[in-house]
């Protein structure tokens, strides 16, 4: 046992005590949850035997829905009994594990010392007057982070406290036994980060709380920035600490803030299912994820073919020969810059005056409002007023408009032949209407004309309901249109010449033409519409968390703080990352300055990597510019290796024998990273047989698993596996400086062994 200080039997003591207090505990809590769920079952057994059920007049129905609403509160209150009482049980299992990890000797001014043991939750004794473990959520937790034995001071509620730590001690405890402690000053001793690092990785990420480091707990506590945006390097811990980020908010402010507050953009579906059990460790729910194509899908994807962000990363990297590819390449870069945007606004402004369109109103194939009508309505309109505002009168005017227009469709043949189809329970249900509205005596229902006006309006009445809400979610708006005629516009964006504009509005307008939704015009699309016809807002969500923000555009980013126009963000990401073309332009997160106020932003760094060990931070460092500011941890391991083989054969027997040893040395989680998706599909194609656990993952894959995984680099992005093999790293696969990011990325998903397969001459990034 390293650094053992001399009161270790009595650490020892303790933690045995802790440990039975918790067993203790568990045992009767078990004990009560069964008896509640027990009286669960009987009230919905004999839910309806215990209500009395009389509808005879208003007394006895009153009475009724008291007996009903008195047994439905109090199987309410008997289940969120059982939920409390199973977040419980879930802690302390957790804490009869290991019950603290951390101990720090406080005194504050005016105070004898305390001794402050800190876990993933609380534990108070029985008479719960004392605390036996602080969250290491709990503002005293804090200072455990964030100082060494001396002064000290944090923050509560109700002001700044100060004092000085005597003691700062960190622990290895599992089932009641004390494995390892040592005393250690302001860091978080090597000793428990060489213990969690050097393990294999997992099939999700870990919550390892205690292993916070000072500057992420920094970040995880910051509760004054609208804008936090947090750069840092591979393996910096940004995505554990936004997710620790999340933790520490639902405990801070739990009297005001839900998991369904909170929104997390990640990179694809397979990285929240890596991530789904972070927050369940720490005793909190998951809050929602989604992925920005997933939104966009859902948005667009009835309306649109929308390709997605991996098809075009595939096309960026495949494409070279495509006559059209600058081109291309030049409209994805010039739809992601906050000056398209603008370019939006001007054009929103001009159709305040002309070019709006609209589509006919059409009922059975005959145009009942043409769009030349609806056109001239809405320029009848105040336009002093904005287009939404117009938009919503036009709207009331046009269903007015179709109320008149269903009294003339009565008359048409159809609604006779309709009539003729009705059954007697319509004529029935019908009359019995009729009668309680008093508008027909027997004697004058049987007036065929009475009859049949009343049957023709209910008939036409309901044939209608498509239409009106068709006109209620604006369907009769030609936005397809709308956004394809801003292509033809004489004005062009700044930064772009009429010539190349030209290029890239006629590139645009062939996809638009076929329903394909390019992705870079998905948000742009999707911009003008909201900014036409009002934007969707989401007020509810609190808190917006955007893991790999270097793969968001400006006008993306720009446009989710417009959804969620209340909510606070935190962006985190690495700029040496950013592989999508529509963020080239990003520098240190710049452009980001005009979500919020210069005061509302803060900007934070990590510099140290603690994924890999320090020879694959060292050799990955030297691909990237600024990569020596990069500082890696003190955890060693095999050198990365590079082999350049000349022939197939030789290729397969290199493959064989790495993945042979790599398992027989018991890794789990292995990753081949190709270039591309298609790459992929070859390799998989080539080794499938030879290795039937093998894995492809592509786009679809929902799940993130251990094993040997056949991966493209951008799918590989946020996730980290015990061995990677680089399987191409020649000069023909990677050689343009705008993959340099890509290859970076790849090769810093390796946790303990990388290794460097070429098929003939390296890539230029490895002459370091």
């Amino acid at each position: 046992m390293s650094n053992m200080p001399d009161d270790y039997v009595e650490e020892q003591q303790r933690v045995e005590q802790v440990t039975e207090l918790i067993r203790s505990r568990l045992e009767k809590i078990t004990d009560v949850t069964g008896d509640i769920k027990s009286e669960i079952v009987d009230i919905k057994r004999n839910f309806w035997e215990d209500v009395t059920v009389n509808f005879e007049d208003a007394a006895e129905t009153a009475e009724t829905y008291a007996s009903m609403k008195q047994q439905a509160e109090l199987l309410s209150e008997r289940e969120r009994s059982e939920r409390l009482l199973n977040d419980q049980v879930k802690l302390l299992h957790k804490l009869e594990m290991s019950p603290y990890f951390g101990r720090i000797d406080v005194a504050e001014e005016g105070e004898p010392v305390d001794a402050i043991y800190l876990g993933v939750g609380s534990l108070l004794d029985d008479e719960n007057d004392k605390y036996l473990v602080y969250d290491w959520r709990a503002p005293i937790s804090s200072v455990y982070y964030d100082y060494g034995p001396g002064p000290i001071s944090y923050r509560t509620p109700n002001g700044t406290i100060r004092g000085e730590m005597t003691l700062k001690r960190q622990y290895i405890i599992r089932y009641g036994k004390l494995l390892s402690m040592f005393d250690t000053g302001v860091t978080i001793g090597d000793e428990i980060l060489q213990d969690v690092l050097g393990k294999h990785s997992d099939a999700q990420m870990k919550s390892i709380v205690a292993t916070i480091q000072q500057e992420q707990n920094a970040i995880i506590r910051n509760e004054h920035a609208k804008l936090l945006v947090v750069q840092g390097p591979a393996g910096s811990g940004k995505t554990s600490a936004a997710l620790q980020r999340v933790a520490y908010l639902l405990y801070r402010f739990r009297e005001s803030l839900t998991a369904e507050q909170i929104v997390l953009f990640s990179p694809n579906p397979m990285f929240n299912s890596y991530v789904s059990t972070v927050l369940p460790e720490l005793g909190e729910q998951n809050m929602e994820q989604t992925t920005y194509g997933q939104y966009l899908e859902h948005r667009l994807g009835k309306a649109f073919e929308l390709e997605d962000q991996f098809q075009q990363l595939e096309y960026c990297l495949t494409a070279y020969d495509d006559p059209d590819y600058e081109s291309n390449i030049a409209s994805i870069k010039l739809k992601g810059t906050a000056s398209f945007m603008t370019y939006i606004d001007q054009y929103v402004e001009s159709l305040g005056q002309e070019g709006m369109q609209f589509k006919s109103i059409v009922f059975r194939g005959k145009v009942l409002i043409s769009k030349k009508k609806i056109t001239e309505m809405f320029y009848a309109l105040d336009s002093k007023l904005n287009i939404p505002i117009r938009l919503r009168d036009l709207t009331n005017m046009l269903l007015k408009e179709l109320t008149a227009l269903s009294k003339e469709e009565q008359k048409e043949s159809w609604v006779d032949e309709a009539l003729e189809l009705l059954d007697n329970e319509q004529y029935v249900e019908a009359f019995q209407h009729l009668r309680q509205k008093k508008k027909f005596t027997e004697q004058s229902f049987n007036d065929y004309e009475a009859e049949r006006n009343f049957l023709a309006a209910r008939i036409v009445q309901e044939k209608f309901k498509k239409l009106r809400r068709q006109v209620k979610l604006l369907k009769y708006i030609d936005m397809p249109m709308i956004y394809t005629l801003m292509f033809q516009q004489e004005q062009v964006p700044s930064g772009v010449s009429p010539e190349l504009w030209q290029s890239i509005s006629t590139l645009t307008m062939e996809r638009l033409i076929n329903k394909e939704m390019p992705y870079e015009d998905a948000t742009p699309y999707l911009y003008l519409k909201e900014r036409l016809e009002g934007f969707h807002t989401n007020t509810s969500v609190k808190y917006v968390f955007i893991d790999e923000g270097q793969d968001y555009s400006p006008f993306q980013l720009h446009y989710l703080k417009r959804i969620f126009p209340r909510s606070r963000m935190t962006i985190v990401g690495d700029i040496n990352q950013a592989i999508f073309i529509n963020t080239s332009m990003l520098d240190q997160f710049n452009p980001l300055d005009g979500l919020f106020d210069a005061s509302e932003t803060e900007y934070m760094s990590l510099l140290r990597s603690y994924r890999s060990t320090q020879e694959i931070v060292e050799f990955t460092s030297k691909i990237i510019d600024g990569g020596d500011q990069i500082i890696p941890f003190n955890r060693h391991g095999q050198e990365p290796v590079v082999s350049i083989i000349e022939n197939d054969d030789a290729y397969d027997k290199a493959v064989d024998e790495l993945l042979q040893r790599w398992l027989r040395e018991g890794f789990s989680s292995i990753a081949i990273i190709c270039k591309t998706a298609q790459e992929c599909s070859e390799v998989y194609e080539r080794y499938s047989d030879r290795w039937k656990t093998l894995k492809l993952i592509d786009q679809e894959t929902a799940t993130f698993e251990k094993g040997i995984m056949v991966i493209p680099t951008y799918l590989a992005k946020g996730v980290e596996f015990d061995c990677v093999l680089i399987y191409d790293a020649s000069r023909s696969s990677y050689e343009l400086e705008s993959e340099r990011k890509l290859f970076y990325t790849a090769c810093t998903r390796a946790m303990h062994e990388l290794v460097l397969f070429s098929s003939g001459e390296l890539t230029p990034f490895l002459t370091n």
